[in-house]
């Protein structure tokens, strides 16, 4: 049976899933997935955390973790004053490569192909990075946004 909630996962999941800078796709609790496995990083993982019924459209709000591993070399190495702003790790450029990922995804979702598909951000998303959350030394940013779909459930008889 489709509904709501199946077209809501479906679209996000797969539209992660497409995203270059993305290896796995994951949803539910983020304690069931096996992060110290190094071969699913990238990894972007997300959660339906409410949904309201608003008459016509339902209201999903979205938990999404776009992140990946750390680099941290063994010793501190000297170079020029670009790397020294940078730090002595890729934690950066992390950062702005899963700021990407949500980034096309939100786009989609404002103005793309999710929004002509009736899938359609509301609001302002909240975007906030993070570092050594989980038990690899991971980075990257937590988000959280609502999504408008189409309440398709008729109430006629069947």
């Amino acid at each position: 049976m489709e509904g709501n909630f199946y077209n809501i996962t479906e679209k996000i999941r797969k539209q992660l899933q497409e995203d270059q800078f993305v290896n796995t796709v994951t949803y539910g609790d983020i304690f069931q997935v096996d992060l110290s496995k190094q071969t699913i990083f990238p990894l972007s993982h997300f959660q339906v955390v409410s949904a309201t019924m608003q008459q016509n459209v339902w209201n999903f709000n979205i938990s999404l973790l776009v992140m990946d591993i750390l680099d941290k070399p063994k010793e501190y190495r000297e170079s020029d004053d670009k790397s020294i702003f940078r730090g002595n790790n890729n934690e950066q450029d992390v950062w702005n490569t899963q700021l990407a990922v949500a980034n096309r995804l939100l786009e989609l979702l404002y103005r793309g192909d999710l929004y002509v598909d009736k899938f359609q951000l509301d609001g302002q998303p909240i975007c906030e990075p993070f570092t050594d959350r989980f038990e690899n030394e991971l980075a990257g940013w937590e988000v959280s946004f609502n999504v408008l779909i189409p309440n398709d459930m008729t109430i006629c008889v069947v």
